[in-house]
């Protein structure tokens, strides 16, 4: 063997080893949803069923606001994947905290239709990757009217 074949053989190994230990680490960072339930992507039992005035006002609130104000939450792919489904089991945890459709006996419809009104809701965080709940001026009337009609 010649030098410059053990000086590359013994440069790779500390290499290998750093690869190996990310490797390890992002496993196990798979396994905290498990463990710490804020980060565990779920959907409890639907205890209230909503009946919208509208078929289009039951689109869009779907297409804009059900994914974290409802117990019928669909998780992208990248929610189960650590560290960034924690972030989105946090903030479905947290929009159900706020305001949860599925489980709510009192909706302050008011409230969720100002909040559509000064750009609050949908977070803007979350249109990147759910573009289609970034909606058009008719959209959002039409949403908060069929709030208004809803739950009023």
């Amino acid at each position: 063997m010649t030098q410059t074949t053990i000086l590359s053989q013994r440069s790779s190994k500390p290499f290998l080893w750093i690869v190996g230990i990310i490797i390890a680490v992002f496993a196990l960072l798979q396994l905290v949803r498990f463990v710490v339930p804020e980060f565990q992507p779920d959907n409890p039992p639907v205890t209230q069923q909503v009946v919208w005035n509208s078929p289009e006002a039951e689109q869009l609130w779907e297409q804009a606001c059900a994914d974290c104000h409802s117990n019928e939450t669909i998780y992208p792919w990248y929610s189960y994947v650590a560290p960034f489904g924690w972030l989105v089991a946090h903030d479905v945890h947290e929009g159900r905290d706020a305001l949860n459709v599925s489980t709510d006996r009192r909706i302050e419809w008011d409230e969720m239709v100002e909040m559509i009104e000064e750009g609050e809701m949908p977070l803007p965080v979350y249109l990147p990757l759910h573009p289609e709940a970034n909606l058009t001026a008719t959209q959002q009337e039409t949403l908060m009217a069929g709030i208004r009609a809803t739950f009023r």
